[in-house]
């Protein structure tokens, strides 16, 4: 298990540190502050907060020593002229992704944001450029639409560790997309997946994938969790099984997290519906399928079961070897030490928690 978690949350950077036996408080950075992203890059051990300042803007700040301080670097912004609509100038809005560019491309980091544009910086972060082939695709202006923001987001970027130009990301809404060039050409990856929601059951784009991960052990295995169901994916997105329960409780949520060690093991946090995204029937879970989303298993020990109104965001599931970590929309933060069998609290009190990630 990494012994560190990092916390995005509505009023803050906040991290915590395994120390012994139990999770104490580290840092708070960027105090009262919405965070919409806490991300490490594990090649440097560098800290990244992307920062919702609303009427201020986007800012992005980063820190070498585990966030005792911060310093802001530019945050991605679209060249002049760049519309998201004929007429329609496009801004950054809000930073919903960031990864790493791998070991072949130590400098290289990726930002997926809101209103659908991928940026790419090649110097550690000092100097974003929008990729201008994905902003440029024909299917973009009319193909890709709002769902939970206004405009279309990219809110999840898969480096495939075995051939780090191949990338897949996550739009909502438009689907996934795959390069194998680093981005100078895109294919979509949207076979299999159905959308209730679009006049065009065969659309080629307009889906909604809440979040898009692979598998550590085999990144061809590819899951997503997504609006209308869950999904995985064989063969690295070229075809796509809805491996949710129709009328069960594994169908509609935004998390998803995969096995470190098991390709076809994969927890998922659901909630009620696209209409009130609550806890069903007032009770908290996390679900976990051991084979590949042929049966579901609900884990509930430790959650609180009656009177929870709380939702887990698309990035706020995260694992690292046995140990599993969520937070959610009311500012519970929960783990598990062996794989959901049982779950303990770590804090009821925080912001509105909007990303979590293990680090070393």
């Amino acid at each position: 298990m990494k012994s560190t978690l990092l916390l995005g949350t509505r009023k803050g950077f906040i991290s915590y540190q395994f120390k012994n036996g139990k999770w104490q408080s580290e840092n708070v950075s960027h105090e009262g502050i919405p965070v919409s992203i806490a991300y490490a890059d594990p090649r440097t051990n560098t800290w990244w907060a992307a920062l919702d300042h609303g009427h201020w803007g986007v800012k992005l700040h980063r820190s070498i020593d585990r966030g005792k301080t911060w310093d802001e670097v530019a945050a991605p912004a679209y060249p002049e002229g760049s519309e998201i609509k004929d007429g329609v100038p496009a801004t950054t809005r809000y930073i919903w992704a960031m990864a790493h560019g791998g070991k072949k491309f130590p400098s290289r980091i990726w930002l997926g944001t809101d209103p659908g544009g991928l940026f790419v910086s090649e110097d550690g972060g000092n100097n974003f450029q929008l990729v201008e082939s994905l902003w440029q695709h024909p299917t973009r202006k009319d193909g890709w639409f709002g769902g939970g923001r206004d405009q279309p987001g990219i809110h999840s970027i898969v480096v495939d560790p075995r051939n780090e130009e191949r990338i897949h990301i996550g739009i909502s809404c438009a689907g996934v997309f795959e390069t194998t060039d680093s981005g100078k050409t895109w294919h979509i990856r949207n076979k299999g997946m159905w959308a209730d929601f679009l006049p065009d059951p065969n659309a080629e784009t307009g889906y909604d994938p809440h979040i898009l991960v692979a598998a550590h052990s085999n990144p061809d295995m590819m899951w997503q969790q997504n609006h209308c169901s869950i999904f995985k994916s064989p063969d690295a997105a070229m075809n796509w099984e809805d491996v949710g329960q129709k009328g069960g409780t594994a169908r509609f949520g935004f998390a998803i997290a995969v096995a470190e060690d098991n390709p076809n093991q994969a927890w998922v946090a659901p909630a009620n519906s696209d209409m009130t995204r609550t806890a069903i029937k007032g009770a908290l879970c996390i679900c976990r399928t051991d084979d590949g989303g042929k049966t579901w298993k609900e884990q509930r020990n430790g959650l609180p079961q009656e009177g929870c109104f709380d939702i887990v965001y698309r990035h706020c599931l995260t694992n690292s070897g046995d140990t599993l970590a969520f937070g959610t929309t009311t500012g519970n933060l929960f783990f598990s030490p062996d794989r959901g069998e049982s779950w303990q609290t770590i804090n009821n009190y925080l912001p509105m928690i909007y990303s979590v990630q293990f680090v070393d």
